[in-house]
């Protein structure tokens, strides 16, 4: 076995070819299942969903099958697909493996990220923080959250395992993602992405490990409120 880190990850989600039309459905209808725009355990109308997206059937089913294997829809033997339904157990394996996976990969990125990724965290952080987190902006913070958090473990050097972050970020905001904004809490996780930027770039993988497990928690706190008002 070749012992050396492969070269960072440039791309953790699975799409179609760029630019056609089961692509395209697909991240649309991933966006909207990470955003509650369908209810858990709904089951999706097909005639519904090709005029919602403007889609022909072939890419729609095509985009479809994909979002199962990427776990945020279920398929049904000849009777279609369902939203997956929530649940307090899998909320918390969920938030466990977050836990374990990106601290692993927060500590293999600060050891093996360069100046180039320096760079782009620092962007990125910049951009987070400029967003205004209003209902009208609401995507354009979450697109930016999500890029902060793809950056901060970008270089650690598993494609495997960015890849499995990425699905449990997705899994993880259909639960946070149910309510409202909390000014609060989200002022309290932001001063901590700024928090872990400082001690990524002062290297010191034990303390934003640390840091990183207690923004896990908060944020968990937050989704379980937020199934517990739903459930």
């Amino acid at each position: 076995m070749n012992n050396s880190l492969p070269k960072p990850a440039t791309s953790a989600m699975p799409a179609g070819p760029a630019g056609t039309a089961s692509s395209r459905v697909f991240d649309h209808l991933r966006k909207d299942l990470v955003g509650g725009s369908f209810v858990a355990g709904e089951k999706l109308a097909i005639n519904a969903l090709k005029e919602r997206y403007q889609v022909g059937l072939s890419p729609l089913r095509e985009a479809l099958n994909k979002l199962a294997a990427y776990g945020l829809l279920i398929q049904e033997n000849q009777r279609g697909f369902r939203v997956p339904k929530l649940s307090r157990e899998e909320l918390d394996d969920i938030a466990h493996m977050r836990l374990e996976m990106e601290g692993m990969a927060l500590e293999r990125a600060i050891a093996h990220g360069d100046s180039k990724w320096e760079a782009e965290l620092l962007a990125a952080a910049h951009r987070l923080k400029r967003a205004d987190i209003t209902l009208d902006k609401g995507e354009e913070w979450e697109h930016l959250h999500t890029q902060f958090h793809r950056t901060l473990v970008a270089p650690c050097g598993s494609v495997w395992l960015l890849r499995f972050i990425e699905q449990l970020h997705d899994q993880f905001d259909r639960y946070r993602r149910l309510g409202p904004k909390m000014p609060t809490i989200r002022q309290e996780l932001d001063d901590q992405h700024h928090q872990l930027v400082e001690l990524a770039l002062q290297r010191d993988a034990k303390a934003a490990r640390a840091l990183l497990d207690d923004h896990i928690h908060k944020s968990y706190d937050v989704a379980l409120k937020r199934y517990q008002e739903h459930a």
